[in-house]
């Protein structure tokens, strides 16, 4: 399976969209997306890539595997919900691992909200 392939399907899994569903908003017949998951297609046209980052709002060296970091550079300050938690790669990370990830974001947040000193 190719990179492009995998974390396509990663990410139509955690917005959990079916394939169909995903094809339609590409504007690609669904046998096409499942041959790019799948692998069976080795490549991807630019822009096919081009919209589904923007289906995805991410950018396309994350799909392409150049980058761990899915957020586009316009996403940066945006406060992540549970629907776009796909933005957040907790592969391979057990139960209490993701659980500690999230008390530590929430910390991050409490803090950012602290009323800052000034010398």
């Amino acid at each position: 399976m190719s990179i492009v392939g995998q974390r396509m399907k990663y990410l139509r899994e955690k917005y959990k969209w079916s394939q169909i569903q995903l094809a339609e908003k590409l504007g690609i017949h669904n046998t096409v997306l499942s041959r790019i998951e799948s692998g069976e297609k080795k490549s991807v046209d630019h822009h096919l890539l081009s919209k589904a980052a923007d289906v995805f709002e991410v950018t396309t060296d994350y799909l392409l595997g150049k980058t761990n970091n899915p957020a586009p550079s316009w996403k940066k300050n945006v406060t992540v919900s549970e629907e776009q938690a796909p933005y957040f790669d907790l592969e391979g990370l057990t139960d209490a691992e993701i659980e500690e990830v999230k008390k530590h974001i929430e910390y991050l947040k409490w803090k950012a909200m602290q009323p800052r000193k000034t010398k």
